[in-house]
């Protein structure tokens, strides 16, 4: 553990005073606040926290040295505070007793950290998808729920102004009543090649980076950022893209979770995965199909890295189709409804997002705050983001076991097939063990 402290530039300085008055001067009460995974999308909820002025920086914590040094300059330029730095969280919340843990670690970290900081009395902001596993996952709520603490996830489009219009249009009866959602995105790609192996970067503890996950060797593929397309980490595009549109139709439509899901894809386009002692590839599908059957309505997720998608007019999020129309929700793009009837014209409505990331952190831990101070649940509370993080390992284990899988939503069990049952959980590496 060290402490440091330098000085950023006046643009840093200009930018935590614009935030500073968005925000007004409302500093009641500052929480002591830790930050788990001190990167690049760890430091954007961080921001966002400390220009609430609602926030004392205690500690930060990552398994590269570089990385929580920088992070904590940062800070220090922002608001003054000086953090102390951490590799490990379970020291972190031992002798720093945070009262607030952002967690924005990569999937395979997410469901320790969170039931440590809940069991260490913190509340946590922690980012989605909820686990790596459905186990995990059940397990984070089975935490939240025994600590009383409040528990946010990054499901940013829940509060999203551009999200809360649509879904009210929605909801409203505008659309008619709806028979089948369609989730997508689609981005740019083509054949991966094997990228060489490297050692490990100084100062950076690799055998904590990997901690319950298996450990490959280091290659700049995984780190910073890349994990996300290793399964071993994370769950792809799926579960990386997919959580935030699969989760909106949870949102709309109430139900707990599908009846049945099928998945399919592969990586005919990128190539075979590449795993040995000189060199690796990614190895999460360049494309998958998933299919969700519901009660009322029928949903598919979709993506693939290759082909673009210059023949439709979006690439990114939800069409709801409904009896009078159909609805797009979506990202830069906002929302448009495309009438049955073209004479009625078109319905938009432009986004709303915060730049220069275009998403809407500042709204979520505004909401995170709140929720702490009223006891209520937040906008993307635990068990909410848990039925919709569900949605996406869900479609993994059908991908996984080359089948579809029955699921009982409300015992959240699946049924019939206890092979496909057992990749709910997954082992463990070294001293790690499993949450129950």
């Amino acid at each position: 553990m060290t402490s440091r402290r330098h000085f950023l530039s006046a643009s840093t300085a200009a930018f935590a005073a614009s935030s500073f008055h968005i925000f007004g001067a409302d500093t009641t009460k500052k929480y002591r606040t830790a930050l788990i995974g001190s990167g690049w999308w760890g430091m954007n909820i961080l921001r966002e926290a400390i220009a609430s002025q609602r926030v004392k920086v205690c500690a930060l914590c990552d398994a590269h040295e570089d990385v929580a040094s920088n992070a904590a300059d940062d800070v220090n330029g922002l608001n003054g505070d000086d953090p102390k730095l951490y590799k490990d969280f379970r020291e972190l919340l031992a002798k720093e007793k945070p009262e607030i843990v952002i967690i924005a670690t990569p999937d395979h970290w997410h469901a320790l950290q969170t039931i440590a900081a809940c069991q260490a009395g913190a509340h946590v902001l922690v980012e989605k998808p909820t686990g790596h596993t459905i186990g995990e996952s059940q397990a984070m709520v089975k935490a939240a729920r025994e600590a009383g603490v409040v528990v946010q996830v990054g499901l940013h489009r829940r509060i999203g102004p551009h999200h809360v219009e649509a879904m009210n249009f929605l909801k409203s009866g505008a659309v008619g009543k709806v028979g089948m959602v369609r989730a997508f995105a689609i981005s740019k790609g083509g054949p991966e090649q094997p990228k060489p192996n490297s050692k490990v970067p100084e100062g950076m503890d690799w055998e904590m980076w990997c901690g319950p996950a298996p450990m490959r060797p280091f290659n700049t593929k995984m780190h910073p950022g890349g994990w996300r397309n290793f399964l071993d980490y994370a769950n792809g595009t799926m579960g990386d893209w997919g959580v935030h549109w699969l989760d909106q139709i949870l949102w709309w439509s109430g139900e707990k979770g599908p009846k049945k899901v099928f998945c399919t894809g592969g990586r005919e386009i990128a190539g075979p995965a590449v795993l040995n002692d000189k060199e690796q590839t990614t190895d999460s599908p360049d494309h998958q199909m998933a299919t969700f059957e519901f009660e009322q309505f029928t949903a598919t997720w979709e993506h693939r890295k290759f082909a673009d998608n210059n023949n439709e007019k979006h690439k990114i999020g939800c069409y709801f189709y409904g009896e009078k129309g159909v609805l797009h929700i979506g990202w830069r793009d906002g929302w448009t409804f495309y009438p049955a009837d073209p004479k009625q014209g078109e319905k938009h409505g432009n986004h709303q997002l915060q730049e220069p990331d275009g998403h809407n952190i500042a709204l979520l831990w505004a909401d995170f705050i709140d929720a702490i101070e009223k006891k209520r649940k937040p906008v993307a509370d635990i068990e909410s983001a848990h039925r919709s993080s569900c949605l996406p390992l869900l479609g993994m284990i059908s991908h996984k076991a080359g089948r579809s899988i029955q699921w009982d939503a409300e015992k959240e069990q699946i049924i019939g097939d206890p092979e496909a049952a057992k990749l709910m959980r997954r082992e463990y590496r070294g001293e790690w063990k499993y949450p129950v």
